[in-house]
């Protein structure tokens, strides 16, 4: 389960073409950059389950961007 899941855009005034987000997964904390397309760019390593996390990151935007 992800944990202090936070995303803000990329740029000032919440333009695209992303947006940056960032959660704990156990005791690792992960980076990355959610395109506009639906693309995850892990900003530092990317997690062991990376799948299963990808789709938890889609639904998580998905509540905190897209509604």
């Amino acid at each position: 389960m992800l944990q202090h899941f936070r995303v803000r855009p990329m740029f000032e005034g919440g333009q695209l073409p992303g947006w940056t987000f960032s959660f704990q997964l156990g005791s690792e904390r992960f980076t990355g950059d959610y395109m506009p397309d639906g693309t995850i760019k892990w900003t530092n390593s990317a997690p062991n389950d990376e799948e299963s996390v990808k789709k938890m990151v889609h639904e998580l935007m998905t509540f905190h961007v897209y509604e």
